[in-house]
């Protein structure tokens, strides 16, 4: 009887050392609890708590519901991208912006549209009372037909309606069935696009191995009035609006379950890219987050200090990111103290305000110029996130010399970070989670667009070749920051201290066997 007791102790005694049991309290989202916790939380009333069995009780249930399989289900695992590939090129005869192909209808229709993350609509000339020329061979240096979209020429076109909630002008239609009016201003001087709202097919290839083609609906605008830049310098044949508003193609595509809620563009030295809808980047990105505006969500970022070759200029501000401008657009002071800044350390002798080049601080190349003269530049980001700006001047050839400049504007009152900025990164705008992501990147290099990179890359390391400041000090202790982070430890010790307690709870069971 005694070693039945004994063995059963024993049982009992491994049962309970093997596997612990652990209970939680579960509460209703709507609970009495949760409703006293955030009272406490808040103190002060509750406005928007539901009456349960209300209808306000069960429409908020619903769509919260909506909201978070809205997260997890995709129709697709992987990123999209556009039928004829996720190239993107920069042009620079068309206001060095980057361009991409996308097809549209049945039968499908090319364009060839610049790429903005600065606007929301997607819109391509169509119908046409006032858009930039398709038939002029000698406007642009490159081969490609520009097209004209035709609402009769798709079978699958649709009219939107003025009742359609994504009508934004609804104080300009004839009726709730008639069409749906857009007008849309720039930033760019007088330059503007008005026509209609059209509902159609964008045609979209899934960037896995299979490569499964993809036809989304989504809606466009109709350009039937384009003016200033867009009748010759930029997008004569459409602009893609790849804003956080509601009407932007990426908003569509999330919402209709397409892909995660972000997508990414990579921007390489010789004007070559890549653009993919639903990447979500890499754990080793550098972060920071959007200033969101819930009047008008914008891709708003901060930037807390400048770095100019040796000179830590303390000058934060707030600005777009926008890949549709071509260069970047600073207002006073920050626009002062980081030229001035670039001037005093610049060897080569600076040439007289010319009313032909937009920029101010230009100077003469001598014949042994080289670029680790030209002082280096970076930008710290709020969160930390170090972006070094790669190409910080632009080239210019006048007559017979060279001329350099520093590559950035002086605006009234906006600041933005344009293109040029962006060179040799991959940026990642997950909007799911309101931040930008970037990291230095190889465009051309496919294997390494990858979302779980096995390698950490130093993306805050200046290139020798531009490098003036300082040395990589801080680079490199950035790279301890990311490196020697000990991320396993925690598991490490639980692991250990599970099997500890294990090993001592059936030792205490052999010496109770052994009795």
């Amino acid at each position: 009887m005694s070693s039945f007791i004994i063995f059963f102790l024993t049982l009992l005694l491994i049962r309970q050392c093997s596997g612990r049991v652990f209970t939680f309290e579960m509460h209703h989202r709507f609970s009495e609890t949760v409703k006293k916790w955030s009272l406490q939380k808040i103190g002060g009333p509750l406005h928007n708590w539901p009456v349960k069995g209300s209808l306000q009780y069960y429409t908020q249930l619903a769509n919260h519901d909506k909201l978070l399989h809205g997260r997890k289900l995709f129709k697709f695992d992987g990123p999209l991208t556009f039928s004829d590939g996720n190239s993107t090129f920069r042009i620079s005869s068309l206001g060095f912006l980057h361009y991409t192909t996308v097809t549209l209808g049945t039968p499908g229709m090319k364009f060839l549209v610049a790429l903005d993350t600065g606007s929301d609509l997607f819109w391509v000339p169509c119908e046409c009372g006032k858009c930039a020329s398709t038939d002029d061979p000698t406007l642009y240096s490159f081969d490609f037909e520009l097209s004209i979209y035709s609402l009769n020429g798709s079978s699958t076109s649709k009219q939107v309606t003025c009742s359609n909630s994504l009508c934004t002008e609804r104080n300009n239609c004839l009726g709730v069935y008639s069409h749906c009016p857009y007008s849309v201003s720039y930033v760019s001087s007088e330059t503007s696009t008005s026509g209609i709202l059209v509902d159609d097919i964008l045609h979209l290839r899934t960037e896995d191995n299979e490569e499964k083609f993809v036809q989304a609906r989504v809606i466009f605008g109709c350009g039937q009035v384009q003016t200033g830049s867009f009748l010759d310098v930029a997008a004569p044949n459409g602009l893609f609006g790849l804003g956080l508003e509601k009407i932007s193609v990426p908003s569509i595509l999330s919402r209709e379950g397409f892909m995660a809620d972000s997508f990414s563009m990579c921007f390489g030295h010789d004007g070559a890219g890549r653009i993919s809808f639903g990447d979500k980047g890499s754990f080793d990105q550098e972060e920071t987050p959007f200033n969101i505006n819930p009047l008008h969500p914008t891709y708003n970022i901060s930037v807390d200090q400048i770095r100019v070759g040796t000179t830590l200029v303390d000058s934060g501000f707030t600005a777009l990111f926008d890949t549709g401008t071509s260069f970047t657009y600073l207002a006073d002071l920050s626009y002062t103290k980081l030229s001035e800044s670039f001037h005093s350390q610049v060897r080569d002798k600076r040439r007289p305000l010319d009313p032909r080049i937009p920029f101010d601080y230009c100077y003469d190349m001598s014949p042994d110029a080289n670029t680790s003269l030209i002082p280096s530049l970076s930008l710290t980001m709020k969160g930390g996130g170090q972006l070094v700006v790669y190409d910080p001047i632009i080239v210019i050839s006048m007559q017979s010399q060279l001329v350099y400049c520093l590559a950035v504007v002086k605006s009234q009152d906006l600041n933005i970070i344009g293109q040029n900025f962006m060179t040799g990164y991959r940026f990642v705008f997950d909007r799911e989670k309101a931040i930008l992501g970037w990291k230095k990147f190889d465009c051309y290099d496919i294997e390494k667009i990858d979302h779980f990179p096995s390698e950490v890359v130093n993306t805050t390391r200046v290139p020798p070749a531009v490098a003036v400041g300082p040395g990589n000090d801080d680079a490199e202790k950035s790279d301890e920051r990311t490196t020697n982070t000990p991320q396993s430890s925690f598991a490490s010790s639980v692991y250990q201290t599970f099997y500890l307690n294990l090993i001592n709870c059936y030792l205490t069971s052999l010496t109770l066997l052994l009795l």
